[in-house]
């Protein structure tokens, strides 16, 4: 089979390798989309995402979806030729009881193309990958495995959404990134009064308005962020601007931090926190939101106005290189779609 395997940085091949086998409790999925997330490029750009360094080549992906091709021993054979999303998360550490429900923060999860561990976890961005059943999402009638791809993504979002009561309030998010449009849309979901949305381009908030939006602001053309802002979700991940976005969030506000953060240390200005007593929260990855993703998409809700562009797996370095430069939206790869 065919596969994105990154070797190093700026080192990225489309290999041949061997057809992973099945083993009793899963199914082989033949990947049919995929979309590159922002830890794919960091594995492309820098050979590294987070704290995570790869020591090894790896194949990348966690954001897909494809058919079921076959089971293993134990799984109902009415399986294969089933639509699925993938749920990336193995869970492999302990879990407090006080944090039931909560295996995002699992003291160890292997995730689909991540080197966080050695030996690494291979992704999905590959003609075929093996995952255990409870791992799949079957999608509803309707959702196109193009889409499916996106629960994934749309899953962060919504735990995000989450963490805090946003039923109608007003909520400002900074950045409209994939993950920022993907938060609008779930806080519309969700009942949110208006949205705001600030960036510093004019692309990504077209998308954002498409997604939900019900104001933008390009702070890179003079107007600032707005001011008092109640609820804020953070989710350009750039540290320069978490002192705006403190100053922006009102007195006694909420600051959902959604937005990936550097791993090292970086100087961000952060008065604002203490003096205007700001409760800032954290969100990370998702529990089983993947699920409420998966229904919101055979729901009816339409995220094509989030994809950027498309790619065929064997352009999968001009991809990863297309959502490296920026300019918005979610990069796709078409792995095995007709």
């Amino acid at each position: 089979m065919k596969a994105v395997v990154v070797h190093g940085a700026s080192d990225v091949r489309v290999d041949e390798l061997d057809l992973p086998s099945v083993n009793p409790g899963e199914v082989r999925v033949a990947v049919e989309w995929g979309g590159i997330c922002g830890s794919d490029v960091s594995y492309y750009a820098h050979a590294a995402s987070g704290t995570a360094t790869l020591k090894h080549p790896l194949i990348l992906g966690h954001e897909i979806a494809g058919r079921v091709s076959a089971v293993g021993a134990g799984v109902p054979s009415d399986l294969v030729g089933v639509p699925v999303a993938v749920h990336p998360s193995t869970p492999i550490g302990e879990l407090a009881d006080r944090l039931a429900g909560r295996d995002n923060l699992n003291t160890q999860v292997r995730y689909l193309g991540s080197a966080a561990f050695d030996p690494h976890t291979d992704g999905g961005f590959a003609e075929a990958v093996v995952v255990r059943t409870d791992q799949l999402r079957p999608l509803p009638d309707g959702v196109s495995t193009r889409h499916g791809a996106l629960a994934e993504p749309l899953a962060v979002a919504m735990h995000a959404v989450s963490r805090v009561p946003v039923a109608g309030r007003d909520v400002l998010v900074n950045g409209a990134g994939p993950i920022g449009c993907l938060v609008v849309a779930a806080l519309k979901l969700a009942g949110a009064a208006a949205v705001t949305v600030a960036d510093v381009a004019d692309a990504p908030l077209a998308m954002a308005t498409a997604l939900g939006a019900d104001k933008t602001v390009n702070v890179r053309t003079g107007e600032g962020l707005p001011s008092d802002a109640e609820l804020v979700f953070e989710a350009s991940g750039v540290p320069a601007a978490l002192g705006a976005v403190l100053r922006a969030t009102a007195r006694g506000g909420t600051l959902v931090q959604v937005g990936n953060l550097p791993g090292t240390a970086t100087p961000a200005v952060l008065g604002d926190l203490v003096t205007r007593e700001i409760t800032w929260i954290g969100s990370y990855r998702f529990a089983d939101e993947i699920t409420d993703a998966v229904r919101a998409l055979g729901e009816g809700l339409d995220l094509e106005p989030l994809i950027s562009a498309s790619y065929d797996l064997a352009d999968a370095p001009a991809a990863l290189e297309r959502a490296r430069a920026g300019g918005g939206g979610k990069v796709m790869l078409r792995i095995g779609a007709a």
